[in-house]
């Protein structure tokens, strides 16, 4: 063995990487300034630019030691901890990140990322949160890559509402006609929702953080150019440092067009939900949600006498109970008698 030190002290000193080694590294880090070592040292190895890859300590000292480091910075970075569906487009997960100032208005950012893939599907410039604005970019994401079985949101507006005796709303009614199957997570925990929320971090501290952008079409260039990087360079420590691009591919399920006609069973109940969100059942009056006004739904018998499933669609809404003198629509048990 060959000390480096003296006899009087013989332990023995790592080998200082190299100049050349150390500037690609301090280049990558400059090019992906939120990136750890780790991220780097993927990036390095598959970029084949440099002959001997540094380990991921290594990479973080040479970052450390050329003030590249931010403690602060980097305490925030813990890694979230959720439940992955094991298919791509078995759910996607959507959200606004909340608005931000541009040279010229606000901007209103929607990302939609795919929860087994960790693959960024859009991420777009809005400027708003309203109904058509939302459908138009949704609709563009859906013809390039189909439909999802299932979308993730929050319960409050512009996805849900958080009130359970009026729970859908124009944006999911038109989700569940395209066969989406469409959950809300619980109101408060970011974990529900940790992978976007991740990105959204992420997001903020690459792209959103610093001067605003002019408007929505230089922010949407830097968007596109992000999500270019986001997918097919930047590696991801949920995929074993590779890449999104390497586990996602395109949904078989297309876009229809126009949208496919409601149809239920020939034992259903039919009622066409009238203006103000009500239906009429048995004489009496049973409000359900206004998004669904001129909307048929369907009526199931349980196997409780009395109490009907409501379905729109295939979603099931909850249950009503007739047995009482002002029947109101309820979420949860029971169900029907017989499986849809």
């Amino acid at each position: 063995m060959v000390w480096s030190g003296s006899l009087a002290d013989p332990t023995p000193r790592r080998r200082r990487t190299d100049a050349a080694t150390e500037a690609a590294v301090l280049a990558l880090r400059d090019q992906h300034p939120t990136w750890g070592g780790r991220k780097l040292r993927a990036r390095l190895r598959a970029l084949g630019t440099v002959a001997t890859v540094p380990s991921a300590r290594t990479i973080t000292a040479i970052l450390d030691r050329h003030g590249r480091l931010d403690p602060v910075e980097s305490a925030k970075h813990t890694a979230w901890r959720c439940f992955v569906h094991p298919a791509p487009n078995d759910l996607w997960q959507l959200d606004f990140t909340g608005h931000v100032a541009l040279g010229a208005g606000r901007c209103h950012p929607l990302t939609g990322l795919d929860d087994h893939a960790r693959f960024l599907l859009g991420l777009v410039a809005c400027a708003d949160e309203q109904e058509p604005t939302v459908r138009l970019a949704l609709t563009a994401i859906f013809q390039r890559y189909g439909l999802p079985w299932a979308i993730l949101s929050d319960n409050g507006p512009p996805w849900g509402t958080p009130h359970p005796t009026q729970p859908l709303t124009v944006r999911s009614i038109w989700l569940i006609r395209l066969g989406i199957v469409v959950p809300h997570g619980r109101p408060h925990p970011p974990q529900t929702h940790g992978n976007v929320e991740r990105l959204h971090r992420t997001l903020k501290a690459d792209v959103l953080r610093g001067t605003p952008y002019r408007d929505l079409a230089t922010c949407q260039a830097a968007f596109d150019a992000w999500r270019m990087t986001y997918n097919v360079e930047r590696p991801h420590h949920a995929l074993d440092l590779t890449p999104p691009v390497r586990h996602y591919q395109p949904s078989p399920r297309p876009f229809p067009a126009p949208l496919p006609e409601i149809a239920y069973g020939p034992d259903d109940v039919v009622c066409t939900v009238r203006r103000g969100g009500q239906i009429a059942y048995q004489g009496r009056d049973v409000f359900l949600s206004q998004a669904l006004r001129g909307q048929p739904i369907a009526l199931r018998p349980t196997l409780t006498d009395g109490v009907l499933d409501v379905y729109y669609c295939q979603h099931r809404m909850g249950h009503l109970d007739l047995r009482g003198a002002a029947p109101t629509l309820q979420p949860g048990t029971p169900r029907t008698a017989e499986p849809v």
